[in-house]
């Protein structure tokens, strides 16, 4: 049950309207998640969109873009962020069985997406330097530098989203992904 108001897209006006008509034209309809956000600032979901629309102009691939905000996702305990990388997720190729081991932390089976996993839970489960061990890891895995920081980008991408998901327990409007 949503804790903030909620305008319904078809409601919106001025600025929110041209944003939520943009979102609508990209995928169709305008994700409660989104909805949200743009009910209270036009400027936060843009931001939220130019994070998203960067994340995917990343040289991350999009199993590796979703991946990092399942496991961001999980750690968060948002739900609603859980169900749309779900879905989002096994569009861009990971298996419901992926996701899975994705999300309860056990191995996968690829030893790169696995070292991504166990890059970003130590990015967002620590505080303070990241020990040169596990910038070793990374890269080790392949990761290059720049992939770093838009991993980065990807994890405050996510955050934002999950922040507000949480604090409005935002009605899921994401199909079940097993």
């Amino acid at each position: 049950m949503s804790r903030l108001s909620t305008i319904k897209p078809e409601d919106a006006t001025g600025a929110v309207a041209e944003v939520f008509g943009a979102i609508k034209k990209a995928v169709g309809r305008v994700p409660n998640g989104y909805a949200v956000i743009g009910s209270h600032s036009d400027d936060a979901l843009s931001a939220a969109l130019a994070f998203d629309a960067a994340v995917s102009r990343s040289t991350l691939d999009k199993a590796d873009a979703e991946t990092i905000k399942l496991v961001v996702s999980q750690a968060a305990g948002c739900n609603y962020c859980l169900a749309a990388h779900k879905f989002i997720g096994k569009m861009s190729g990971l298996t419901p069985q992926t996701m899975k081991e994705i999300t309860s932390g056990s191995s996968t089976g690829d030893a790169k997406r696995d070292a991504l996993v166990q890059y970003v839970e130590t990015l967002i489960s620590t505080r303070g330097e990241v020990a040169t061990a596990t910038i070793d890891a990374i890269r080790q895995a392949g990761y290059t530098e720049r992939q770093l920081i838009e991993i980065n980008l990807a994890i405050a991408s996510i955050t934002f989203s999950n922040l507000v998901n949480r604090v409005n327990d935002t009605t899921i409007d994401f199909p079940a992904v097993d």
